[in-house]
Parts: C-alpha cells; structure tokens; sequence
C-alpha cells in the first residue's frame, strides 16, 4: 500500500503542476487561490476588494472558493484592483504548498469517491494542519485506487494489451531510448563481444549498487524479489530448466534502471513488463552485434533464428523476440511473432506485416485461438522436434512463410513462431521447405467446423474438459503488481533483511 506521505505529495505536485484548461473546475479552485493569496499580500479584504470591482462580497467569496469562474474582463479588473495582471493570476500553479494541499482536498471532495460513499462536502479551515490534509488525501487516494482496481476487468486487460501491440506496430517494436541504456550498462562493464556471461550480468549489479542473493524461500509468486533499502536482488536457488538463470537479474536491474514505480493501472503494468523485457533481450543480445550478426546472415541468404540463439547464448524465444526488434528497423524486413499454448490459445503475438491474428471485438489477440492450418498448430503434429519446423501458409491476407519450435513451460507446451510476407523469405534459411497449408479463418468451414459426418455422430455425446490455461480463464489479477502476494512479499523480506 502506498504510503501517506507519498500519496499526498503525489497529489500536491498534481495540485501544483496540472495544466490549465478552459472550462475546468479545477483551474477555477486554482485561480481562486491564487486571488485570495494575492489580496491577503496586499492587507485587503474581502469587502474591499468586493467594493473595488464593485461586486458583493457572496460574489467574490465564491470566485475565491472555485465555485464560480469570472469571466476575462471581471478577471481584469480583479487583477488592477489587486495590482498585478490576469496573466499572473491565471497561471497554473498554486500559490504555496499549502494552497496546493486545499486544493487537492477540494478537487478530492468534489470527485466520485466522495460521492459513492455519501459524503457530504466539509470547508477546509486555517486551523486544519497540513498533517491532517495530507492523511486526507491518503485516504481518498486508497479508496480511489481499490474502486479502479475492483474495477479492472479481462476487458479492461486485453483493451490494454491490444493498445500497446498497436503501438508497438506503430514503432516497428523497436526502442532507441531502451537500446541506448542496454549499451550504456553494457559499456559500464566493460562488455566487447560475445555472450553475455553470467558473471558479467553479476558485475552489472554491482555497478548498480545491488547484490545478488540466493534463497529457498522466495515468495511462490515471484520470480526475485529487489530490496531497494538494502541493495538487495533475491534469487531462488533452484532454477528453472526452461529459464535463463540471467534473466530474472537483468528484468530487476531494468526496472531500475527504468526509474519504475508501482503501476498505477494494469495497462501500465503490461507497459513496464514489455520494457523491462525488452531492455533485458537488449542487453543479452546487444543491438550493434546482433544487427552486425544479422546483416551478414541477411547478406547470405540465410537468416536464422537457431543460429541467433546460439551466437548469443540465449533461449529461442528470446532470440525470435529480439529479432522482432531489430527485422524492420535495422534491416526493412516486416515480420511477426506468435507465442502459442498447445491447446492452440494465443498467450503473445505482434505483427507489422499485414498478417491477419484473429481478435475479439475489442481488438485484443491474446486468448483467442489461431487456426489449426498456421505454422504455429502444425508445428505441434511433427514428431522430429529437434529440427526447425518450416511451412508456407496460404491466406487471406496473403501468403507468409514461417520458422516454429515447440518449447516446454510448466503450463504446458508452447510454440514460438516468426513469419515474414513471401517477398521476404529470400533471406531465410528454410525457404525451400515444401511444407505448404491453406487457411480460409475466418471463415468457420476452415478449421472450426467439424466434418458433418463426425459432428452428427458426436455433437450430442461429447463433453471435453478444456486445456486451455488456466491463466487465461481467471478473472484479472488484483493488487499493484497483479497476482503477487504482497503481504508474502513483505514478510520474506522483513525476513531477510540484514540486522544491525
């Protein structure tokens, strides 16, 4: 839970720094501030400067309470009578720290929370202490963030995820600014080529100012634990076979190095995951020797994602997402990306080349399931998985040509794919695969439908038990960092914490 004191200096920054804007209420509490601050400096009061503009006192004292705006000329002649200018008295920033706490308390009694609990507004006197509006303010900010987060819908989740993947279109997935710090790091410790050992991910820690610590408890729920107080990454000590031992290290160093903050919203928690994510894949596999890399295997007509996974020493779904960073911006190939549970869901995808995903009505990919004739499904079906499965597939939306792998997780088998337009297979290994599929999705006749012959023989006696993640059928995850125990948290680290 946030704490008092940062809630409310959170609130009184945006007291003090939010823009103006015609219209808006609380420019008018700011603007009424700033007049009765302005006339308090110069020793008059309100009947005076009510007698000065030639107005009644009701009429002034509701300007300076934000209840009522005046309009430009009577702003103008507020301002002579008070001997500064409208310009002055309309700038957007409270006139003290203490105008700035009012007015938070004001907009904060003026909002829905005040409203849904019944609420009656109260007058915010000179003797309320500072202490006293700031745990005011905390107390909304709580209530506010536990109504938006009961709030917070599967909708809402895959809204989200659909607005970021179209940003991420929109910029070829590619980052300079996450590029430009991965370099940086990579500099700091002296990195001039090759894998990124595991050592080194170590040095880069401590040139953070972070150790690295090994434990048997950590929190089920978590994958390391960072104790900013005391330096501190905790790592468990048993590792998965199917995960970098590096990774987890890198994705707590990137949230530092990305100055993150706990996540106001889901979608900003699905933001800060893609860019700890993608920093990580960065520093793993550094831009100017992966695009060195892929440059040449371009050159040679044999772009791979196996051989970019083994130049670098990571996994193959690492190296297909970093490819996806660096194919159009660095090399002009548009491409995509998918990341399929065996039951056939969508968990991951991107795309800037046109391919059609299926989507729901909110444009959101993930859940959905892809057709059963698209690499990503046949890929499943090959009994050799120790080579790369390729395949042309016909579709609506043109022909594509894609690499898959089957990798395994604890929920289950997946498979990583990355396709590219026909036009553009001419650099990749495999393009003489004679693997071929049609697919009409979404037409139902494609895959959908049973045969008529099975579906009349079966519809009526059948009833499967769905495989399909469980991830993927619970409500949306609450708490700020979604589906972490943090009280779990707290307690490993209150447990840990070095003494004296």
């Amino acid at each position: 839970m946030v704490t008092a004191d940062r809630t409310a200096r959170t609130t009184l920054e945006a007291a003090s720094t939010e823009p103006a804007s015609e219209g808006d209420e609380v420019d008018a509490l700011t603007l009424g501030r700033r007049i009765r601050d302005r006339r308090t400096a110069v020793g008059m009061t309100l009947g005076e400067l009510a007698r000065a503009i030639d107005r009644a006192p009701s009429q002034v004292s509701a300007i300076e309470n934000g209840k009522r705006e005046p309009r430009l000329s009577m702003l103008r002649t507020i301002a002579f009578a008070l001997g500064t200018t409208a310009d002055e008295l309309l700038k957007p920033d409270a006139p003290s720290e203490r105008a700035a706490l009012e007015i938070a308390v004001e907009r904060a009694q003026r909002g829905p929370v005040f409203q849904a609990l019944g609420l009656g507004p109260f007058r915010v006197a000179k003797t309320m202490s500072d202490q006293t509006l700031q745990t005011i303010l905390a107390l909304h900010h709580e209530i506010d963030r536990l109504h938006r987060e009961r709030a917070a819908t599967p909708e809402e989740a895959r809204r989200a995820n659909a607005e970021l993947r179209a940003e991420m279109r929109a910029r070829d997935n590619f980052y300079p600014e996450l590029e430009a710090k991965a370099a940086e790091l990579l500099e700091a410790v002296g990195h001039t080529g090759g894998p990124v050992s595991h050592q080194l991910v170590a040095d880069m820690a401590s040139h953070l100012g972070y150790s690295l610590h090994y434990v048997g408890d950590l929190p089920h729920s978590t994958r390391s634990v960072t104790d900013k107080h005391n330096g501190r990454i905790y790592l468990p000590t048993q590792q998965s076979p199917s995960r970098d031992s590096r990774s987890p290290i890198l994705q707590a160093l990137a949230s530092h190095l990305l100055g993150h903050e706990e996540p106001r919203n889901y979608g900003e928690f699905l933001r800060q995951r893609i860019e700890t994510n993608y920093l990580t894949a960065a520093i793993l596999l550094p831009e100017q020797a992966a695009v060195r890399f892929l440059t040449e295997a371009k050159n040679l007509r044999r772009i791979s994602m196996e051989e970019l996974r083994d130049a670098f020493a990571v996994s193959y779904e690492t190296a297909a997402h970093r490819f996806t960073n660096l194919a159009t911006a660095r090399l002009g190939i548009p491409v995509h990306f998918m990341k399929v549970h065996e039951s056939g869901t969508i968990i991951k995808a991107y795309e800037n080349d046109k391919v059609r995903f299926p989507s729901d009505a909110l444009g959101a990919v993930e859940g959905t399931t892809v057709c059963r004739n698209w690499t990503a499904r046949t890929v499943f079906d090959v009994e050799d998985r120790f080579s790369p499965w390729y395949q042309y597939t016909d579709t609506s939306s043109g022909t594509f040509w894609c690499t898959s792998r089957i990798e395994k997780a604890k929920e289950g088998e997946y498979s990583v794919s990355v396709g590219v337009p026909f036009e553009h297979v001419k650099w990749f290994r495999g393009r003489e695969t004679p693997h071929r599929a049609v697919s009409t999705c979404p037409d139902e006749s494609c895959c959908r439908r049973p045969p008529s012959t099975l579906s009349d023989r079966w519809a009526d006696a059948s009833w499967p038990a769905a495989r399909t993640p469980t991830s993927l059928l619970a409500a949306l995850p609450t708490g700020t960092f979604p589906g972490v125990d943090q009280t779990e948290v707290f307690q490993f680290l209150e447990a840990h914490a070095p003494r004296g």
